[in-house]
């Protein structure tokens, strides 16, 4: 307890692969498949935790992979690995391929071996019997319901087992049987197949590679996830995650809960919380530099009113002549309406022209919006007050500004927000020259 450090666990487990009954012999898909489960045999001789255990294939498809499999297998040289020639080498010792030998005559009580043996090989420049070197061992299960052991018993090489699914469902069920897994992959172009399949399996695995001929080419691969994902699985896989990029730096630091006013959080965060107390400017705040802006300064508009003229105007303008604008008595049978309304973007222009210093100063551009609801539909008449909030600032350190976010609120003569989101700026430094280099 003294030193305790944050646990994850990784262990090995009997990743899947499923080929959806689109995925005929003469598509895209099957060959990547195919190419998929040699390469996860060969690749480290098989002793991999992502490794491909079991081949999950449509039962009308069995002997065409079988065949393709084992066509592929047939051409894989092993050997020493500095020889050109060489695709497979040896395993890690001499104590893990007598274990491999030992797991393949446990599944060979469940399933047909239909390809290579592992006490006969032929090896290239590399001597077969005082290297730890075996053959890709190729196995079938015709019976995998009835034959549990082959989603339990793991040999850790270059060894997989086909076998046969007669629904989607069945699939489902053959995956999930690996009780938790790293990694599964489905190869399929329909987009319903792929999508039941993952709907069923998820919650079993850590990570679902879906690969098709348009991603084929440029995927990782079933055994290799993108740096920012995370790497991990439930149930048998250990129930951890090894985490890249910044997820993984956030594993280890405390998440600490801040229980406080609005207005104690946003000075703690540096950052503007809804209902935090706010700030009167020394002037208005485009004419602050980066440096002299804080969070919590705030301008609030003198009010608009609204007109049908106004909204006439904007559809000209704009081309949108949406009826709930336009048609009185269209807009009044909309039952979100009484009448008709504003444009939303018209009213978050308007609002721009209330808040807006159009003289030049520090505020260089705006550069984008988030976040932005329309939460009250505004009618002729209305009158519309506009409330501008520095909200955050993140400064770009040799470019002479930063970026500046304003939390924007509307609010009608009720004081009932209509709009609200954020806007992003480009503020000047005061004491730092611009270079956008």
């Amino acid at each position: 307890m003294q030193n305790s450090v944050r646990f994850t666990m990784e262990a090995d487990s009997l990743n899947c692969s499923i080929l959806t009954p689109d995925a005929m012999p003469d598509t895209p898909e099957f060959e990547f498949y195919v190419k998929e489960i040699v390469k996860e045999m060969t690749v480290k001789c098989g002793q991999k935790c992502t490794a491909i255990r079991r081949v999950i294939v449509p039962r009308e498809l069995m002997t065409s992979v079988a065949d393709a499999v084992s066509a592929r297998l047939q051409n894989i040289a092993i050997g020493n690995p500095q020889s050109e020639d060489v695709r497979m080498g040896s395993l890690a010792s001499e104590s893990q391929r007598k274990e491999v030998r030992e797991r393949v005559t446990e599944l060979s009580k469940y399933a047909q071996m239909i390809y290579g043996n592992p006490d006969q090989i032929n090896t290239i420049d590399a001597d077969s019997e005082n290297g730890a070197f075996i053959s890709p061992i190729l196995l079938t299960c015709e019976t995998p319901f009835e034959n549990t052991q082959v989603h339990d018993i793991e040999a850790f090489g270059p060894v997989s087992t086909l076998m046969p699914y007669d629904s989607l469902q069945d699939a489902a069920k053959l995956a999930n049987l690996g009780q938790g897994s790293l990694v599964g992959s489905i190869f399929g172009y329909d987009d319903d197949n792929v999508s039941e399949l993952v709907m069923q399996t998820a919650c079993y695995h850590g990570r679902m590679v879906l690969i098709n001929r348009d991603n084929g080419k440029a995927s990782t691969g079933h055994g290799s996830p993108l740096p920012h994902l995370v790497h991990g699985g439930p149930g048998r896989a250990g129930g951890g995650e090894e985490m890249g990029g910044k997820r993984g730096v956030m594993h280890y630091m405390q998440r600490t809960a801040l229980q406080g006013t609005p207005t104690t959080i946003s000075k703690i965060c540096n950052k503007y919380i809804g209902n935090a107390q706010q700030k009167r400017p020394p002037k208005h705040p485009f004419r602050l530099y980066f440096e002299e802006l804080e969070i919590g300064h705030t301008l609030i508009s003198n009010p608009r009113t609204i007109t049908l003229e106004d909204i006439e105007k904007f559809a000209e303008l704009s081309g949108d002549k949406f009826y709930a604008h336009m048609d009185e008595e269209s807009a009044a049978a909309n039952p979100f309406f009484d009448g008709r309304v504003a444009h939303g973007y018209f009213i978050v222009s308007m609002a721009a022209g209330l808040f807006v210093e159009p003289a030049p100063g520090p505020v260089l551009a705006n550069y984008g919006i988030d976040e932005l609801r329309f939460t009250e539909p505004v009618y002729p008449g209305d009158d519309l007050t506009v409330r501008l909030t520095c909200k955050q600032k993140s400064y770009r350190r040799g470019k002479g500004y930063g970026e500046v976010r304003w939390d924007i609120a509307i609010t009608n003569q009720d004081d009932v927000i209509v709009a609200q989101y954020d806007i992003l700026t480009m503020v000047a430094s005061k004491y730092e020259e611009f270079n956008d280099d």
